[in-house]
């Protein structure tokens, strides 16, 4: 395993990813929430990349799924959607330092909505050819009342989506 230099967390792994075919994918969307989970993927997401020629698109959403119940009884502010615009800043430039030590091209992208309904219009609008995602892997109460996006996306993606835990 190789570690770039800077990063402890992120091992890249390059035996055998020589032989991949270089254009198996060129673009591939990493979807972010800035998670540990998210985290993992964003790792396997530059190795496919550096491995395939691919650019990335990394890709995080302002969720406002909850946002009328959020406004109603916590008080869903300006505030407070601008520091989720700030923890979506920070874990997109965490992939693009990423990218740049891989030399690899990474596009950045914020969006606004449902986070699996805009994953799925954005990888179809921009002819994306591999989706990349963390799971927090929910199980029972938790999953049912939080629902999960990774499954959703998976779901419903007419491209091959990755799910990494």
């Amino acid at each position: 395993m190789k570690k770039l230099k800077g990063d402890r967390n992120v091992n890249y792994i390059t035996k055998g990813v020589d032989k991949m075919e270089k254009s198996f994918f060129k673009k591939i969307l990493v979807a972010t929430d800035g998670s540990e989970s998210a985290v993992n993927a964003v790792s396997h997401g530059i190795n496919i990349a550096k491995a395939t020629g691919a650019e990335v698109h990394v890709l995080y959403v302002i969720s406002t799924e909850y946002a009328v119940t959020t406004r109603t009884v916590r008080g869903w502010t300006d505030e407070f959607e601008e520091s989720l615009a700030k923890r979506g800043a920070v874990a997109i430039d965490y992939v693009k330092g990423l990218g740049k030590e891989a030399g690899i091209k990474v596009e950045p992208v914020f969006l606004r909505g449902t986070p699996a309904e805009e994953i799925l219009d954005y990888a179809e609008d921009n002819d994306i050819d591999l989706i990349m995602m963390g799971t927090h892997g929910l199980t029972g109460v938790k999953r049912f009342l939080i629902g999960s996006v990774a499954e959703k996306v998976l779901r419903h993606s007419k491209i091959p989506v990755m799910i990494i835990r």
